[in-house]
């Protein structure tokens, strides 16, 4: 963790315990109270001196359960200015002090996902909490239902099976309805090879990664090539092919997109009032946050913001983790993300290369105020 923490030796209980916790901040923190044996105790709060004083107050019978004075030795506290830095602060603590039931005390539930299983010769989709393992995993979504609305309309632009059987090809499987709608390419029935089969998904794949772009450039260009030939009938078909499609794709949750190479930046308050802190996703992990000053260099030559960004963003490297970590850092996002209570702004981009940064410099104002 970047930020450093103010870390305070607490004395036996009386005047000067007493003393310390009324010159506690009431402000937004994230808390570790450690003693000489058992597990510290973990907590984030928005007022952090009146939340220490109620667990280290004298004779607060009310609260004898979680009456902590006498036992604590030292405090721990780090400074917080939004929700999403108290929460990614916590989760990395928790992590680091609770490694057993981490993700009980972050209370984290896992996002959906439209996920490719391709462990089987004819891969089929699948909405999932495990984005890890083998497989393109498109996501996060705001619900499951989102994602399974997602996942059924886009399964009706291609003919990837829906069964999930492990399939073993057989003239005399019975097949389904899918397959006589034509929507299906009957691999069960062994219609088609597996070669072909692969071509259909690698058309699906696309079209996660591409933002349905490659299918609906496709049928724009038979749209136009149709029309040019004055086949109008079919020309009109091929535009309503593309509506559909255009329909499908914005079903997409804001977040959603390839999970193992998401890129984004937050844009936070700082507790520095001619600051922001810049929180960076890079391939699905958190970065350490960066407090970015709006103020001129010392040395008297003005820096435009615009070039500031770039070079700071340039300048990072992502984080190497593991795909259960990874999962975890996309659940912080999605939480802040689609929830009532988000503070702050995000940007998301495909590569370090294609940042908008008019968007991520108008993001920085607004959020400073400056």
């Amino acid at each position: 963790m970047a930020v450093e923490p103010v870390t305070l030796a607490l004395p036996a209980p009386g005047p000067e315990l007493d003393a310390l916790l009324t010159a506690l901040p009431d402000t937004p923190a994230v808390f570790l109270l450690t003693a000489s044996g058992g597990q510290p105790y973990l907590s984030k709060t928005a007022v952090l001196g009146r939340r220490v004083r109620r667990l280290l107050a004298a004779g607060d019978k009310r609260r004898a359960a979680l009456n902590l004075r006498g036992l604590v030795e030292h405090l721990q506290y780090w400074p917080t200015a939004s929700r999403l830095e108290s929460a990614i602060l916590f989760y990395s603590l928790a992590r680091e002090h609770h490694p057993d039931n981490y993700i009980k005390l972050c209370n984290l539930r896992m996002p959906s996902y439209m996920r490719l299983l391709s462990r089987n010769e004819f891969p089929r989709t699948q909405v999932t909490t495990r984005p890890t393992g083998r497989g393109v995993a498109f996501g996060p979504f705001r619900s499951r239902a989102s994602a399974e609305e997602f996942e059924k309309a886009t399964l009706d632009l291609f003919q990837v099976r829906r069964c999930q059987e492990d399939l073993n090809p057989s003239p005399e499987h019975p097949g389904c309805i899918y397959g006589e709608m034509a929507q299906c390419l009957r691999p069960c029935q062994g219609v088609v090879t597996r070669e072909e089969y692969a071509s259909e998904v690698e058309r699906l794949v696309d079209f996660l990664s591409t933002e349905g772009r490659s299918l609906a450039d496709t049928v724009e260009r038979m749209r136009d090539r149709f029309s040019a030939d004055m086949e109008f009938e079919e020309a009109a078909r091929q535009h309503r092919r593309l509506e559909k499609i255009q329909s499908v794709w914005r079903l997409r949750d804001e977040l959603a997109t390839g999970a193992a190479s998401m890129n984004g930046v937050a844009v936070l308050k700082s507790a520095e009032p001619t600051a922001v802190t810049l929180f960076f996703l890079l391939d699905g992990a958190w970065l350490p946050p960066i407090s970015f000053g709006l103020l001129p260099a010392a040395d008297g030559h003005p820096v435009s913001l615009d070039r500031r960004l770039r070079e700071l963003l340039q300048s990072l490297e992502p984080r190497l983790v593991t795909q259960v970590e990874r999962g975890e850092h996309l659940a912080l996002l999605a939480r802040w993300f689609y929830s009532s209570w988000r503070d702050g702004e995000w940007l998301s981009f495909p590569t370090r290369e294609d940042v908008a940064y008019r968007k991520l410099v108008n993001m920085v104002h607004r959020v400073s105020g400056v």
